[in-house]
């Protein structure tokens, strides 16, 4: 198997792993098991950027991989911290 034809069906895995967390988040029957969902997409965004960037051989998707994780984790600290009650 071509490295090519190996990063596709990876990608495509991913992508299909992220339609099925977006469907759980529109499913979920809690705003925590959403949230969980929305990590789950944010993760496999991050991951499908990295092994994008290594198809390529684009070192700049690594770099906004890791700038949309650390985004990523701050927006998953305030919605944690929101549904525990602490924001108002």
């Amino acid at each position: 198997m071509s490295p090519e034809l190996g990063f596709g069906v990876a990608a495509a895995v991913l992508v299909a792993l992220m339609a099925i967390s977006v469907l759980r988040m529109a499913i979920g029957p809690t705003v925590a098991d959403r949230a969980v969902a929305l990590d789950t997409v944010n993760t496999l965004v991050v991951t499908t950027m990295v092994l994008l960037g290594a198809a390529t051989g684009l070192v700049v998707l690594v770099d906004v991989a890791i700038v949309y994780a650390l985004l990523s984790f701050v927006g998953m600290l305030y919605i944690a911290r929101y549904l525990e009650g602490g924001l108002k």
